[in-house]
């Protein structure tokens, strides 16, 4: 995604793109990219945008306007979208010196329990103990220091920091955005996809930003579903690509929310019997990472292979609404890697050195 790096604009310690231009790696992920052709404010309206269509059986590349995306998509194609919501994370605060100190928090890393010290960022130095104070004078304190990040404790309900955030933060956009026009209201618009619904990404699943409802409704009448997975953008999506990650195949874990009926539709995807666009990478890892998951083993009535299910469950089995399941991955896609339910991808960019 071209947004990886969302969110550390005005987070200057955080060296990211120098680590990048060192890597060993640089000479497989890096490439040029003009600053001339970034640009600094989105698409209006946002279906305006660009869209560049690489047909594999023809060979042929084709330049058209996303607001067409119904032309090229197959009428039996089961979209799928990321439904995560962006929290506008990245705040002021004040120092108990007196000092300004810009923070920003990882929600996703925090989001599914609630509990526990939250993983952030800061543009200057902070200290063990040092407290950082809201303008209500609420506070939350500097527990440890894990290299660039850092883990703050919150006395106050979990609810309380997120109503904070969203009342004062601001979004936390991608840091090749040097001076954006947009005011805090707007960008806390343009930044978040149409449908997003749920609370807890660090940055948008930016694929998805181009989508309107003009969009939506050509797809409908071309008979194109929609379906929605959660996977929430965080620290994976801020890290420098290694050799590691390609030794090893895998990059940061993230959680996924998925319910039971896409997992069936990902079972009847690998036998070859529906077709699926993923919308944005965060999609495609999550799919490609539950058919890993189901295995060569076709599910039954339980969601279970051999007996036993790879899913935890929201929700119990009496329940006669869908059942959401739950899984982690650090899955990282890189050739020659196979793909098991995926037929076609909608994506941005990416920028260079990411994943």
């Amino acid at each position: 995604m071209p947004t990886n790096l969302g969110g550390l604009q005005g987070i200057g310690r955080v060296d990211i793109w120098k680590k990048m231009k060192n890597n060993e790696i640089n000479n497989k992920y890096l490439y040029n990219l003009p600053e001339r052709l970034i640009a600094q404010e989105p698409a209006n309206p946002r279906d305006s945008s660009k869209l560049l269509v690489y047909d594999t059986q023809k060979n042929e590349l084709i330049i058209d306007s996303f607001f067409n995306l119904a032309t090229y998509l197959p009428p039996s194609t089961a979209l799928t979208l990321n439904d995560a919501k962006v929290v506008p994370a990245r705040i002021t605060l004040t120092k108990e010196t007196g000092g300004k100190i810009v923070v920003l928090f990882l929600i996703n890393e925090w989001i599914s329990t609630k509990q526990g010290p939250i993983p952030c960022f800061l543009d200057r130095r902070g200290r063990v103990g040092d407290r950082l104070y809201f303008a209500d004078k609420s506070f939350v304190t500097i527990q440890r220091q894990e290299e660039e990040l850092f883990y703050v404790t919150w006395a106050g309900s979990p609810d309380d920091l997120l109503k904070k955030l969203d009342s004062y933060g601001t979004m936390p956009i991608p840091p090749y955005i040097k001076h954006s026009p947009l005011s805090r209201d707007e960008l806390l618009e343009k930044y978040q996809t149409v449908f997003a619904q749920k609370p807890g990404s660090s940055a948008a699943p930016t694929a998805s930003l181009h989508f309107t409802p003009r969009v939506f409704e050509n797809l409908e009448k071309k008979g194109i579903k929609k379906q929605y997975i959660t996977l929430h953008v965080g620290l994976g999506t801020f890290a420098p690509l290694t050799s590691e990650n390609l030794r090893t195949k895998t990059l940061h874990h993230e959680t996924y929310e998925i319910q039971e009926d896409i997992v069936r539709c990902i079972d009847t995807s690998k036998r070859k019997e529906i077709d699926i666009t993923a919308v944005g990478t965060t999609v495609v890892r999550t799919l490609e990472s539950v058919a890993l998951k189901i295995g060569d083993y076709r599910l039954d009535s339980r969601l279970s292979t051999k007996g036993r299910s790879p899913f935890g469950r929201r929700g119990n089995d009496t329940d006669s609404t869908n059942i959401s399941l739950t899984g982690s991955t650090d899955l990282f896609i890189s050739p020659p890697f196979e793909f098991k339910v995926i037929n076609h991808l909608i994506t941005n960019f990416h920028l260079p050195g990411s994943s």
